[in-house]
């Protein structure tokens, strides 16, 4: 009886340590707060938009760079110019990929 007690107060800790490490590395890949710096447009790769969900609770522009990724405030003009450059980028390669595969 002993036994089958301390089995399972072990199998309750462990689903506690797993559901706590779940939820601190789901967290891990939010962002907490937004950086000031503010990046080249050359740099970037790419952008992702993270929107407010459970454990995501700030609205943020993710941009990628090379090894690492910047959170910014969608609401600065610096982002909004930043996603456009991106943007155009993205047009202008598209056309000329387009242009050579003619």
């Amino acid at each position: 009886m002993t036994n089958s007690k301390v089995c399972l107060a072990a199998a309750l800790c462990s689903l506690l340590f797993l559901s706590t490490l779940l939820s601190s590395a789901q967290s891990a890949s939010c962002c907490v707060s937004y950086s000031r710096r503010r990046p080249p447009c050359k740099l970037i790769l790419g952008y992702s938009i993270q929107t407010i969900t459970g454990s995501c609770d700030l609205h943020a522009v993710i941009f990628h760079l090379p090894g690492k990724f910047l959170c910014a405030d969608p609401s600065m003009k610096w982002t909004q110019k930043l996603r456009l450059c991106v943007e155009e980028r993205k047009r202008t390669s598209a056309q000329v990929f387009k242009l050579s595969a003619d």
